[in-house]
C-alpha cells in the first residue's frame, strides 16, 4: 500500500518522500481506521488525506470551515491535475446540481463542502447518490468548545454521520489539540477504535521571538521596510488597531493591505487575493484572516498584540515557513495586551468554566511573553511534548548572548512584600506598593506602613510587573485562577528569601534582520514565476513554492528527467512549465551568473551537474523530449563556453597545488562555486581526488546515511550525521561511489 500511495505522491504532487507523520496517518486511513491526526501548520496534513482521497474508490467528501480555504485547496489541486471541486454558498442551487452529478459520474475525486451545508435535508438529500467512502473533516478541533476556534456548526457532523445508512472512514485533521480537545473529538464525531496519531509540534524552520517594551509601530516599520521583497502577515487585536496600522504602512511607501470582519465581503475578497498574488508583499489582519490561506511563501507573522492563547498564537504564528524555508515570528508584547484579552473574553464568553479556561490560557502567554527559558521548549511542552531539549539555538531566548545579571536582591524584595500582603492581592497592588504609591486603597489598607512600601521606588511600575511577571514565569510566583489573579509565593521563592538560591535575568535580543543586493538565479526563477502567474490569473505559489525554486537554483536541471527529481515538481507541472524554467536556467547561465550558487550557505542541499561538452551533453538524449532537446541545451551550453570551461580551470588550479580557499580568492568567486566546479569536472569524466575532502572517520558513517535515505537528495543524508560532517564531504562521498550506488 505504501508503495501505492508514494506513487501517487510522486506523479500528482512531485514528491520522493512523505514528511515526518504523514505516512503513519496515511497508512492508518488506507488500513480502513478511522483516525485522528494533529500536525503542525505545514507538515502537510491536506496531502495526508488527498493521498488516501485520490486510491479509494468513490468520493472524499471534505468539511472545510471557509470558503476561501476551498477555493484554494481546490485551485491547488487542479494544477497538479487532481480531480475536485467544492460546492458552497457561492453556487447556485443549479451549479450544486451539476457538481454532485459529475461526482457521482466519477468526475471529482473530493468534494469539499462547509459543516454548514450538511444541515440542510435537501443537500443530504443529493449527497445520497454519490458513493461516499471517506470522510476528511479539517479544522476538527473546531468540533470541541475547549479548542481555541470552536464552531458550533461542527456540533452537526456527529448528527450526520449517524443519520448515514453507511457510515463512510473518517480522518479528524487539526494543527493544535490539547488531550482535552483530542478526546472531544473522538467522542462527538464518534470515531471507533481511531488511531490518534500527533506529530511532532516542532517547527524547526521557523525563528521564534518575544519583544517587550518596544514603540511597536517604529519596530513594525523598520521590520517590513527591511523585509519589502518579503511576504508576511501582522496580526493585530483589533479592526481600528488594523486600519490604523495598515494606514500607516502604506502612507509610508510600504505595500500592505488589510483584512477583518467589518470590511465588505469583496474587500476583503481583493485584499486576500492581492496578498495570495504578490500585489501586496504585507497582509495586517485580525485573527478573522489566515484559516482559508494556503500562501507557502510567508516569511514573517509578526503579533502586534498578544493572543488570547497558544493553540491561536502556534497556528497563527506556523503560517510562516510553510514551504519549509525560514520563517520569522515575533510577538511583541505590551501590559494593554492582557486588559484587551480579558476584555474580549468577558464580551464573548458567558459560561463561567470556559470562561476561567480561557482566563487561565491568558495568563499562560502572558508568561511566555516573559519567560527567559527557550521560547520553544515553552510552546512544546505545552502540547504535551517530552524531553525536549533544553535550549533549541532558534529563538530569542536562546540567541540572547548577553551578560546574565544577578537580580536575587530585587527578588527578594518582590517575594517579602507579597509575604507581608498576605499573599491576598494581584499583579497591580503588590508593584505599586513597591513603587511607593499612597493611593487611598494602599492607605486603607495600612500597606504604606509596611517595610517594603516604597523599596524599589527607582525603578518604575512597569519595569516591577514585568519582573513579577517574569517570576512567575520561571516558577518562583503563582497566579490563581479567575478573573482577579492573586499572586502567591512558591517554595522556589522561600528558598531564594532564605539565600539559599540566586535569581538570574537575562533581556531578550531583536531578532537579526538579513540583506542581500545580489541577484541570484532564484530570484530570476520568482520573476518567471510571477510572469506564468499574472499569465495564468493564479497565485505564484501555486505555479511552484519557493522551496521548489531554490532547489532548482542549486541543482540546475539539464531536462525533463533530472527536473522531475526536484521536490514539487509532478508530471503535471513539469508539462506545463517545466520548458520554461529549463530556458530559464540556461539564460542565466549565458548571462555570466554563477550557476549553482545561491545567496546562502545553507541551501548547498543538492549535487549539481553541468557537462559542458556537446558530447557529454549527447549522452542524455534518452532523457529529454521534443520540449526541451538536447540540441537546445548543447546551443545554449556553446554560447557560455570558453577556450577552456571555467570548472576545468578550476580543477588544474587544485592539482597545481592551490587549497580551495585559496582558489576562491583568486577566482573571485564563493567556496561552494569551487566546489559545483569540481563535482562537473567529475561528471566530465575528470578524475578527482575526492579522498582529499573525505575525513576516514566519516566516510562510513556517511555511506550509512545514504544507504538509509538514497542518494537522489543531501538534505535527507545530512539530517543523520553529526553536524561537523559538511555538505561537500558529502558530495564527495556520493560522487567517489558513484559507480557503486549506481549498480
Amino acid at each position: 500500500m505504501i508503495e501505492k500511495a508514494l506513487e501517487v505522491l510522486q506523479r500528482y504532487f512531485g514528491y520522493t518522500q512523505f514528511r515526518d507523520g504523514q505516512q503513519k496517518v496515511i497508512m492508518s486511513l488506507l488500513q480502513g481506521s478511522d483516525t485522528v491526526a494533529i500536525m503542525p501548520t505545514g507538515a502537510g496534513k491536506s496531502l495526508a488525506y488527498q493521498i488516501p482521497a485520490l486510491l479509494f474508490e468513490g468520493t472524499t467528501l471534505v468539511i472545510s470551515p471557509l470558503i476561501s480555504l476551498m477555493k484554494d485547496q481546490v485551485d491547488a489541486l487542479q494544477q497538479y491535475g487532481v480531480p475536485a471541486t467544492f460546492i458552497n454558498s457561492s453556487l447556485s442551487l443549479k451549479e450544486v446540481r451539476v457538481r454532485i452529478e459529475r461526482a457521482a459520474r466519477g468526475d471529482y475525486k473530493l468534494l469539499y463542502v462547509a459543516p454548514e451545508r450538511l444541515e440542510s435535508d435537501n443537500f443530504r438529500s443529493l449527497l445520497e447518490s454519490l458513493q461516499v467512502s471517506f470522510l476528511a473533516i479539517d479544522e476538527a478541533h473546531c468540533v470541541s468548545q475547549w479548542g481555541h476556534d470552536f464552531r458550533p456548526s461542527y456540533l452537526h457532523l456527529g448528527p450526520f454521520l449517524k443519520s448515514l445508512s453507511q457510515k463512510p472512514l473518517i480522518g479528524a485533521f487539526t494543527a493544535t489539540a490539547t488531550e482535552e480537545v483530542q478526546s472531544d473529538i473522538v467522542r462527538l464525531l464518534g470515531l471507533r477504535e481511531p488511531g490518534i496519531f500527533v506529530t511532532g509540534f516542532d517547527r524547526p524552520n521557523l525563528t521564534f521571538s518575544t519583544l517587550r517594551g518596544e514603540n511597536k509601530k517604529d519596530f513594525v516599520f523598520d521590520y517590513t521596510r527591511a523585509h519589502a521583497d518579503q511576504s508576511g502577515i501582522i496580526y493585530a487585536g483589533t479592526r481600528k488597531e488594523v486600519d490604523n496600522l495598515q494606514g500607516f504602512l502604506t502612507k509610508n511607501g510600504l505595500k500592505a493591505g488589510k483584512y477583518h470582519a467589518g470590511m465588505s465581503d469583496e474587500d476583503r475578497q481583493k485584499s486576500q487575493e492581492d496578498f495570495l498574488f504578490d500585489e501586496i508583499t504585507v497582509m495586517v489582519a485580525t485573527n478573522a484572516f489566515g484559516m482559508g490561506i494556503d500562501k507557502s511563501n510567508v516569511r514573517y507573522v509578526i503579533h502586534y498584540n498578544m493572543p488570547r492563547n497558544m493553540e491561536a498564537y502556534y497556528q497563527e504564528a506556523g503560517r510562516a515557513g510553510r514551504d519549509g524555508e525560514p520563517g520569522e515570528c515575533l510577538l511583541l508584547f505590551s501590559p494593554q495586551d492582557v486588559v484587551l484579552q480579558r476584555y474580549l473574553i468577558e464580551q464573548t464568553i458567558f459560561q463561567p468554566e470556559r470562561k476561567m479556561n480561557e482566563l487561565k490560557k491568558i495568563q499562560g502567554m502572558v508568561e511566555y511573553c516573559h519567560t527567559p527559558r527557550c521560547l520553544r521548549k515553552t510552546i512544546l511542552e505545552y502540547f504535551g511534548e517530552e524531553d525536549v531539549q533544553e535550549e533549541c539555538g532558534n529563538c530569542s531566548s536562546c540567541n540572547d548572548e548577553r551578560e546574565i545579571v544577578d537580580i536575587t536582591l530585587e527578588a527578594q524584595k518582590i517575594f517579602s512584600c507579597i509575604y507581608r500582603m498576605r499573599e491576598r492581592f494581584g499583579i497591580g497592588l503588590v508593584a505599586e506598593v513597591l513603587k511607593g504609591s499612597r493611593k487611598a486603597k494602599i492607605r486603607e489598607l495600612c500597606f504604606d506602613q509596611l517595610s517594603t512600601h516604597g523599596i524599589m521606588q527607582e525603578i518604575s511600575l512597569q519595569e516591577i510587573k514585568d519582573l513579577i511577571n517574569r517570576l512567575v514565569a520561571e516558577g518562583y510566583l503563582q497566579l490563581s485562577n479567575g478573573e482577579y489573579p492573586v499572586v502567591k509565593l512558591l517554595p522556589n521563592a522561600i528558598l531564594v528569601l532564605k539565600g539559599e538560591a540566586k535569581v538570574t535575568q537575562k533581556v531578550s535580543a531583536k531578532p537579526s534582520r538579513e540583506e542581500s543586493d545580489e541577484v541570484s538565479l532564484f530570484d530570476r526563477l520568482r520573476v518567471l514565476r510571477r510572469e506564468i502567474a499574472i499569465r495564468e490569473n493564479l497565485p505564484p505559489y501555486m505555479i511552484f513554492a519557493d522551496s521548489t525554486l531554490r532547489e532548482m537554483a542549486q541543482v540546475c536541471p539539464l531536462n525533463h528527467r533530472a527536473m522531475l527529481r526536484i521536490s514539487g515538481v509532478g508530471e503535471r507541472k513539469l508539462e506545463k512549465y517545466g520548458d520554461e524554467f529549463l530556458a530559464s536556467i540556461w539564460s542565466f547561465s549565458k548571462d555570466g551568473k554563477r550557476l549553482g550558487e545561491t545567496n546562502s550557505d545553507t541551501f548547498a542541499d543538492v549535487v549539481t551537474l553541468q557537462p559542458k561538452s556537446k558530447q557529454g551533453l549527447g549522452q542524455l538524449d534518452d532523457q529529454t523530449d521534443s520540449g526541451f532537446t538536447v540540441e537546445k541545451i548543447a546551443n545554449l551550453a556553446d554560447a557560455t563556453m570558453e577556450k577552456i570551461p571555467s570548472h576545468h580551470q578550476t580543477l588544474l588550479m587544485y592539482l597545481e597545488g592551490h587549497s580551495l580557499e585559496d582558489i576562491a580568492k583568486l577566482r573571485k568567486v564563493t567556496p561552494i562555486t569551487v566546489q559545483n566546479h569540481l563535482v562537473r569536472c567529475g561528471a566530465d569524466g575528470q578524475a578527482i581526488p575526492w579522498d582529499d575532502f573525505i575525513p576516514t572517520e566519516q566516510e562510513s558513517h556517511i555511506l550509512e546515511a545514504i544507504r538509509q535515505v538514497g542518494r537522489e537528495r543531501l538534505r535527507p543524508i545530512k539530517d543523520l550525521l553529526a553536524d561537523e560532517v559538511e555538505w561537500f564531504t558529502i558530495r564527495a562521498v556520493l560522487e567517489k561511489h558513484k559507480v557503486v550506488g549506481e549498480e
